[in-house]
């Protein structure tokens, strides 16, 4: 009995099996990708991706906010101060302005190309961007009425720090304190990751945190210090109706003067074997655990 052969397809080679014609045909892809050369990567061509932009430096005493959420909540802020607006029509129909605010922004019309000349094409700004004052930190004495604060102690991340800000809004705090030397200050970065809190809660500088920390003693609140070392599970020190989280910055954690100076030195007990986590995931446990008692 003699063997079939088999047949020379379009191509000129060999049809074979159903299963070698596929595999024939993942390397005749994997060969186009190398050499550019396949009529995919032409149709992709005709949609060129946009270059890498660096962006450019807002001037003084001007912050460049970006993002949906981020601009919305600005706009919603009576305190924030505006001087300009960019903005392309999707993200202008998005953001579902009335026409009062509209002709008070006076909006320009704009390309995504065009804030990515600002911002540099890595940030995620969804079609819309304005530049704007700073807002001014509030005093420490404001905090009389407060129940609920969170401190920082040094750390440096934007990304954290706005993520901490989103938490602290979602649980109620009052306000979040941080040094005026070593912390972000107000930019992108930071109010993209808080996702609007940055313009709902209170924020404070202080230049000397022990000192800080000393007065808010005197104010009635009973400072906690996070610790992975901490002697105590932290739901045991929790007392009274007036508490302040300190938490400090990964890696080098609380400072030696800031351990001395807080009510108690506490840790978040976690059975598993990784015995820390990121300072925003610790943030927001804390916060949860420290609202859930003031609510009893």
């Amino acid at each position: 009995m003699k063997d079939k052969k088999s047949s020379p397809d379009s191509s000129g080679s060999s049809s074979g099996t159903p299963k070698d014609s596929h595999y024939a045909r993942l390397r005749r892809q994997f060969r186009d990708q190398k050499s550019g050369g396949s009529e995919q990567n032409s149709q992709n061509n005709r949609f060129p991706k946009r270059k890498p932009v660096k962006g450019t430096p807002a001037g003084d005493g001007i912050t460049r906010l970006y993002g949906l959420h981020t601009v919305k909540a600005a706009l919603e802020n009576p305190r924030r101060k505006i001087f300009r607006m960019m903005v392309t029509k999707n993200a202008l129909a998005r953001l579902e302005l009335d026409e009062a605010t509209i002709a008070r922004l006076a909006p320009e019309m704009v390309e995504p190309r065009d804030i990515d000349a600002l911002t540099g094409s890595d940030a995620v700004h969804q079609g819309v961007l304005i530049e704007t004052a700073a807002l001014k930190p509030r005093k420490l004495q404001d905090l009389k009425e407060g129940s609920l604060l969170l401190i920082l102690d040094q750390v440096t991340d934007p990304h954290n720090v706005g993520a901490i800000l989103r938490s602290a809004v979602a649980f109620g705090a009052d306000a979040l304190i941080t040094t005026s030397r070593h912390s972000p200050q107000e930019s992108g970065v930071l109010a993209k990751s808080a996702s609007g809190a940055l313009e709902i809660i209170d924020q404070i500088e202080v230049r000397n945190l022990a000192e800080a920390i000393q007065e808010l003693h005197e104010l009635g609140y009973m400072t906690i210090g996070l610790d992975s070392e901490g002697p105590q599970e932290m739901e045991h020190t929790l007392k009274g109706d007036k508490i302040a989280l300190v938490l400090g910055a990964e890696g080098k954690g609380l400072r030696q003067k800031t351990r001395e100076t807080v009510t108690a030195l506490a840790r978040l007990d976690m059975p598993g074997a990784i015995k820390s986590l990121n300072v925003s995931n610790a943030a927001a446990i804390s916060l949860y655990a420290a609202q859930r008692f003031l609510s009893k």
